[in-house]
């Protein structure tokens, strides 16, 4: 079972920056490919960004892209993701998600997933 536990949400305004961490249990972390997705109130959860267990091959939304970087320690066992120009409209719940895989196409299931950190972003 692997636990995620993520961090650096908070409050911020538009146009600001943010930086999520995810820290991981399991000790194989170098393993599983790793992804954040995020839920807004009243929407479904949707893909954010994904990473290969190697760091080699990075996915992001299109809503996100050009403003987001996912980025992954395996010495650490975590996942980042920085987050530039931050609109209202990526005001969420952002959680990490795991995937016992070398790839990290959004096309297959996380199988692990974490608690999720808020962010709101005010206009």
């Amino acid at each position: 079972q692997v636990q995620l536990v993520e961090s650096g949400g908070g409050l911020v305004q538009t146009g600001d920056s943010l930086r999520l961490s995810c820290a991981a249990s399991e000790r194989t972390f170098g393993s599983y490919a790793m992804g954040w997705f995020r839920q807004a109130p009243g929407k479904e959860r949707e893909f954010v960004a994904s990473i290969s267990w190697r760091g080699g091959t990075t996915y992001y939304a299109d809503s996100v892209k050009g403003r987001f970087t996912i980025s992954r320690d395996n010495a650490k066992n975590t996942v980042n993701l920085q987050m530039n120009s931050l609109k209202p409209e990526d005001t969420a719940v952002y959680s990490c998600a795991a995937r016992k895989s070398a790839g990290a196409s959004p096309t297959y299931e996380f199988t692990y997933w974490g608690q999720g950190t808020q962010v709101t972003v005010s206009s």
